[in-house]
């Protein structure tokens, strides 16, 4: 039976898009200090090349010859796990609080249970008998099958909830299906006992003393665990003491949100406007930036004084 198109068709064009040329500047590297509390960017520097320590020195350098200017003493520090600023900092500015961002340690640890999570996922699944094809006829070969479900089952159900082993506070109903689904197997358990002991170290109701008690603690009772010891190796590391010193200090961040919301910023700028490429370009939108966000107060009482007096 012939059917007739009603769509009408049209040959292809022989035209192409131009692609738009790439910029031949490098890729720019802006450095930024942030203050904490109000989330406001007070100096940067863009690089053309990746930062070096005598890069990150010369920047420390004219942050604090700013702070002096102003009569000014800063009180302390938060940066990310970088090898960068350790010793610049203590070159320039002596022995101020140094607090790495808390959200990038926590971001390894998670990835690191998860990981483990899939690594025991991946070993229920190949655990799993191997059936011939067609139906089971023996009595051996069902129950095989449906041990195969079981454990498909299983599987399924911690990839779908995964997200219960690492989530910082869990409802009773998650904690219902967590035991659940971590029945018979005690590494699931132990798994999200200490993601619990790692987020009970970054309480901000304890000091740092408490904390690193604490810390001593989880890591002889990671030494017991030979696998999961190399899975989170990150509890191990030298600096991660640095990430307790919010703990005494109420107006330090522990977080270092503050500039990777600049950064993304700077990302989407650069994403959503091509011309923003070159180093020059970068600078002069970042100082733009900086201008409106010392004028945003002036900008939002203007603007309230506007609303009040119109509803007069």
């Amino acid at each position: 039976m012939n059917r007739t198109c009603n769509r009408r068709c049209f040959p292809k064009s022989g035209l192409k898009r131009e692609k738009r040329p790439r910029s031949p500047e490098k890729p720019h590297n802006p450095r930024h200090w942030c203050d904490c509390t109000p989330f406001k960017r007070l100096i940067y520097q863009v690089l053309d090349h990746d930062p070096a320590h005598r890069d990150i020195e010369a920047f420390f350098r004219r942050f604090d010859a700013s702070l002096k200017a102003r009569g000014l003493v800063l009180q302390g520090i938060t940066t990310d796990g970088s090898a960068l600023y350790p010793e610049p900092i203590a070159t320039v500015f002596g022995a101020v609080p140094h607090q790495v961002c808390t959200f990038h340690v926590l971001k390894e640890v998670t990835k690191a249970v998860l990981s483990a999570v899939a690594k025991l996922r991946k070993g229920l699944a190949a655990g799993a008998p191997k059936l011939p094809r067609g139906r089971p006829a023996s009595k051996a070969a069902r129950l095989a099958a449906r041990r195969k479900k079981r454990i498909e089952r299983k599987v399924g159900e911690l990839f779908e909830h995964r997200y219960l082993f690492v989530r910082r506070r869990l409802s009773p109903s998650e904690r219902a299906t967590l035991g659940r689904i971590s029945r018979g197997q005690p590494q699931l358990r132990a798994l999200r006992g200490l993601m619990e002991e790692v987020y009970r170290l970054f309480d901000r109701r304890c000091r740092s003393a408490t904390a690193l008690v604490k810390l001593a603690r989880l890591r002889a009772r990671l030494r017991r665990f030979g696998r999961l010891r190399t899975v989170l190796k990150k509890l191990f590391a030298p600096g991660l003491e640095k990430a307790l010193v919010f703990l005494d200090e109420k107006m330090l961040g522990a977080t270092s949100n503050a500039v990777e919301r600049g950064n993304r910023r700077y990302r989407k700028m650069q994403k959503t406007v091509y011309r923003v490429r070159t180093r020059r370009a970068i600078e002069v939108r970042l100082a733009l930036d900086l201008l409106r966000e010392r004028q945003a107060r002036g900008r939002a009482e203007t603007t309230n004084t506007l609303h009040r007096a119109r509803a007069a």
